[in-house]
């Protein structure tokens, strides 16, 4: 029996601005919705260049943030240009974190959740 990753699934409180940011930071587009009753549910993909999907749920009538914790969980992208990449991050302030020493740094999404942003050969 073997098993492989199918999809993450954050929980967000506007669909629209969330579908945004994800397209706008690292070009992450819906391949698909699911309409249910009180929350839909959005499936972006990265292009094909992976099979895995981001789940974003959408309840709609969630009014207050998520409880992120202490943030210790996250996504990881690897960027093909990692400069440019830092660089548009940068200018969308969107960075939360960053560590030289290691070559990475974080974005945040609108809902606070991390993204941990990597060098292609990291």
């Amino acid at each position: 029996m073997k098993f492989h990753f199918d999809h993450n699934n954050f929980n967000v409180l506007d669909l629209q601005k969330s579908l945004q940011f994800y397209k706008d930071a690292l070009g992450f587009t819906a391949v698909r919705k699911f309409e249910g009753p009180g929350f839909t549910l959005a499936y972006l993909s990265d292009g094909g260049i992976t099979p895995h999907l981001l789940e974003l749920t959408w309840l709609h009538d969630r009014k207050e943030p998520y409880n992120l914790g202490e943030n210790e969980f996250h996504l990881a992208v690897r960027a093909d240009d990692f400069e440019a990449a830092h660089a548009k991050h940068k200018e969308m302030g969107c960075i939360c974190y960053e560590n030289p020493d290691m070559g990475i740094y974080f974005i945040s999404d609108p809902d606070g959740y991390w993204i941990e942003v990597l060098p292609k050969n990291k």
